[in-house]
């Protein structure tokens, strides 16, 4: 009997090894720092750093689409290194950098990498991908899918009708000023930012739907502006409806394959499944700036934009106030008033666009904090120090 059960014992663990050292290195740091719930805002930061890299091979945390690269990949050439006046690897390792990619004129100015983390590897976007959701909406404009901006939330999700959005605009959406009441605090397990990741939809109906129709009116639409998560996941659920697409095929379609993105991408899929669409996309480093370059040539591919001509425009300026001098929040764009702008997701995840130096900065990181301040102050302070370098130069004028 004891030499039966030690005969098993040595099967096990024959095939658990065999396992462990079949997987790849990102696998194996997962399997190490398994995250013990599905809640990534409380994940140790062990955890982060190992799931941040991998959310969409784990389909206990969430199920994924993938969004088709195409067969042709738009060039980045490197160009010569940008001179920066700051410490490059010691700006990494307090931002606790994953991946950094600068490109100015079109050419790969810098490149580099920290935690372990490479060129090859995808990274979650987190609110990054609100920018690329709203994108979205343009293109569904564009295409005759959605006629107006100010055609009302429920001329294309009839299961909001009844709710506090039956007086909300899609383009109150977009600027985050629907006057519906949210919290979106990454810290407050009983925000709605929590909340709603793992509420339990009525049968037949959208997870998002479900809750945010639920939502009480704070303020009359359009006259306050609140970030709120869920109403990105909403512009998701609008697009699909508009489109009969899903998400992550659409961005595939009009943007991800034509353009020349390097590798597939993936989105995550809430309960019912639509895309998440206020976040989680993984991607390459490369290929979030690949977009940044998408959007700072006016949206084009193969020389056609796929917007409408004052998109970009009205999207990345300001269209609602945030409280901030020189700041403002556009369709889910951060704008700043010298004319660049920025998607930005929390613990360090950005793509910052400056067309006036024809600059993107893409990085990708793992602050010890959601919005962690002495982080986003550092982040501040070194894309000023890009655009010093660039002005240095003087090529861009």
């Amino acid at each position: 009997m004891k030499k039966w059960i030690l005969g098993i014992v040595v099967v096990v663990a024959i095939a658990l090894g065999i396992t462990w050292f079949s997987m790849d290195k990102d696998m194996r740091n997962l399997a190490a720092n398994l995250p013990t719930n599905t809640d990534v805002l409380f994940w140790s930061i062990p955890q982060r750093d190992a799931g941040f890299r991998a959310m969409d091979r784990l389909p206990v945390l969430a199920k994924s689409n993938i969004i088709d690269a195409g067969d042709t990949v738009y060039p980045m050439p490197k160009g010569e290194p940008l001179k920066i006046d700051t410490d490059v690897d010691a700006y990494m390792k307090t931002q606790r950098t994953a991946g950094l990619v600068i490109v100015q004129d079109g050419k790969i100015r810098l490149e580099k990498y920290g935690l372990d983390f490479d060129g090859n590897g995808k990274w979650t976007s987190f609110s990054v991908a609100k920018s690329l959701t709203s994108t979205m909406v343009g293109a569904a404009v564009k295409d005759g899918y959605i006629k107006s901006l100010q055609d009302k939330v429920t001329d294309y999700i009839p299961e909001m009708k009844g709710s506090a959005y039956d007086d909300v605009t899609i383009e109150q959406l977009l600027t985050m000023t629907s006057g519906i009441k949210w919290n979106e605090d990454y810290e407050d397990k009983k925000s709605d930012v929590a909340l709603f990741a793992t509420h339990k939809p009525e049968p037949g109906i959208d997870v998002t739907v479900s809750y945010m129709r639920k939502l009480p009116r704070e303020a009359p639409a359009g006259t306050k502006w609140v970030y709120k998560t869920g109403e990105t996941n909403l512009i998701g659920v609008l697009v699909s409806k508009a489109t009969k697409k899903q998400l992550s095929a659409y961005l595939s379609e009009k943007v991800w394959a034509p353009f020349g993105m390097e590798q597939d991408a993936s989105w995550l899929l809430g309960s019912t499944g639509h895309e998440i669409s206020g976040c989680c996309i993984q991607a390459s480093t490369r290929d979030f700036a690949r977009f940044g370059l998408f959007m700072l040539g006016g949206a084009k591919v193969g020389g056609q934009a796929i917007l409408p001509d004052d998109w970009i425009a009205n999207a990345t300026t300001k269209r609602a106030d945030i409280g901030v001098p020189g700041r403002g929040y556009g369709y889910q764009w951060w704008t700043y008033d010298d004319g660049s702008f920025a998607a930005q997701g929390i613990f360090g995840q950005g793509i910052f666009i400056d067309p006036k130096r024809k600059l993107v900065i893409a990085s990708n990181s793992n602050w010890p904090r959601a919005t962690d301040e002495p982080s986003q102050l550092g982040r501040a302070a070194f894309y000023k120090a890009v655009q010093a370098a660039v002005d240095a130069e003087g090529a861009w004028k």
